[in-house]
């Protein structure tokens, strides 16, 4: 298929979030992990998830961040999954997996079985079951046993389908605001002799949603952030290395440019569902459309929007590695075709979604840097040095 060339794969096993948790799990000596990412030793590990905080997005607004913005000068740069939504990232990054195999392979996605789109995030389908719809034990399920392992976060995650998928194992500690998430952070961590605790922030991403990254609103969010995480790293225990990543970028998108693709018959001519998001549209076609009929709607995508996307198909997609490696059992949840959109345009399907989801102002899901790079800053190691250095492999 001829079309503007693909940026590259993101290279699992490297440096994407699906090694964050497992190079911190053997950074802490837990058997059976690898760490490719070189941290150092530690007897207490905590990983910062902030939803929707992109790499670019940090430097460009990073005058509201004095104290991550110096934690730049030393970071380095992740990828995120693919698509980079937050369920197929936060899946990676639980199993230590890529998308192919952990099955989580966008926001909304076809399952076979019930020949239905079914969410992966916040509206948990009733008939699909997390631990067969993921049904590989997670980072923390196999870090449980060695180590202390707690998840820090917002009440409602507590029993989420998201979080019985790919965040499964040792203990969950509720917390609402940002103060008392970090609160309960510094107090799981100082409680035990060897542990790994996650702590998750969301309000940067729902300000980007709805205000977009450029707002006033994102820039307090990000502020209140600074301020958290400055206290968290003044009030650690000892031996305990303080890590911040992210799950996704973001980009604005103006409200000229989300289109309802479903108001141009040929776009949707032989589609059976549509899934996805806004920049990452799957679309699944009729179990009988053979190839002619998967080259006209290829056809017409590209007339519409091949300037501004990347129209691929599903075994493109799973050749060029966007998937790392994929389990036959993950492949049709995968579109026959996807739109991956290149500029900052949004793609709705009306009939399916909510006139008000075209409200959205910040926007992810695709290839571009702005959606897939993410930072993995050091915000603080008390970690007192010892000769002991960590072997690291594929560097």
């Amino acid at each position: 298929m001829h079309h503007e060339p693909l940026p590259p794969a993101p290279g699992f096993g490297r440096d994407t979030i699906a090694d964050v948790f497992s190079s911190a799990a053997a950074a802490l000596d837990v058997p059976g992990f690898e760490n490719v990412l070189g941290l150092p030793g530690a007897r207490r590990i905590c990983v910062v998830m902030v939803d929707g905080l992109g790499k670019a997005l940090l430097k460009q607004r990073g005058g509201h961040a004095p104290f991550l913005r110096k934690c730049l000068e030393n970071s380095r740069t992740l990828r995120s999954a693919f698509p980079s939504t937050t369920a197929s990232s936060l899946a990676s990054l639980g199993t230590g997996l890529e998308p192919g195999l952990h099955g989580m392979v966008g926001y909304d996605v076809l399952d076979p079985a019930q020949d239905k789109v079914v969410n992966q995030l916040g509206g948990w389908d009733a008939e699909v079951d997390p631990r067969k719809w993921q049904p590989h034990a997670t980072v923390f399920e196999r870090a449980a046993e060695h180590v202390s392992v707690a998840t820090v976060s917002l009440p409602k995650f507590a029993d989420s389908g998201m979080t019985q998928a790919a965040l499964r194992g040792g203990s969950f500690i509720p917390a609402t605001t940002g103060h008392a998430r970090t609160q309960a952070t510094v107090e799981a961590l100082a409680a035990q002799d060897r542990a790994l605790v996650y702590l998750y922030f969301n309000e940067l991403d729902k300000a980007g949603h709805r205000h977009g990254s450029a707002s006033v609103e994102w820039g307090n969010a990000l502020e209140e952030l600074d301020s958290d995480m400055r206290r968290l790293a003044g009030q650690l225990p000892a031996d305990t290395l303080l890590l911040l990543t992210a799950d996704h970028g973001m980009l604005d998108v103006s409200r000229e440019h989300r289109y309802d693709y479903s108001l141009q018959p040929e776009l949707v001519e032989g589609v059976r569902h549509t899934g996805g998001e806004p920049r990452l549209v799957h679309l699944y076609l009729e179990p009988d459309a053979g190839e002619r009929q998967r080259d006209k709607l290829t056809t017409a995508w590209r007339e519409s929007f091949g300037k501004q996307a990347w129209i691929l198909d599903r075994d493109e997609a799973v050749a060029h590695g966007l998937f790392g490696r994929v389990d036959a059992s993950v492949l049709p949840r995968i579109g026959d075709l996807m739109i991956a959109a290149r500029e900052p345009i949004a793609l709705y399907d009306t009939r399916r979604v909510a006139e008000r989801a075209m409200d959205v102002v910040g926007q992810h899901g695709s290839l571009t840097r702005a959606e897939r790079e993410v930072p993995l800053l050091t915000l603080s190691s008390t970690v007192r040095s010892s000769g002991k250095k960590n072997t690291t492999k594929g560097k």
